[in-house]
């Protein structure tokens, strides 16, 4: 099992991604959040199709954290159904300090 977890997650606007990814941080729940603003997301929902301006999260943590981050995003997030997708490192493949430093930022 990884030990090293990247979530990708969406908001609705930038402002949003920063206050989620803020709380993340300072939780320590996560080591880093990347904030990518300018994304458009089209999908399928009830029944129709949507087209949103949204911006992208990108949480890298120690997997032990998942529930935090989980349940923290959840808390904070202002969609019903949030996209929280959470993708396993292959930490043999990535840079060993890296993965260190996320397991213990301080």
């Amino acid at each position: 099992m990884a030990d090293i977890i990247l979530f990708y997650s969406t908001a609705p606007d930038e402002a949003t991604a920063g206050l989620i990814a803020r709380k993340l941080v300072e939780s320590g729940a996560a080591a880093c959040v990347n904030i990518l603003p300018g994304m458009k997301s089209v999908y399928r929902w009830r029944d129709g199709i949507e087209e949103a301006n949204e911006t992208a999260l990108i949480i890298k943590a120690a997997c032990a954290r998942a529930g935090d981050i989980r349940d923290l995003i959840l808390s904070l997030h202002p969609y019903d159904c949030p996209a929280l997708i959470a993708i396993p490192i292959d930490r043999a493949a990535s840079l060993e300090a890296f993965c260190a430093w996320i397991e213990k930022p301080d």
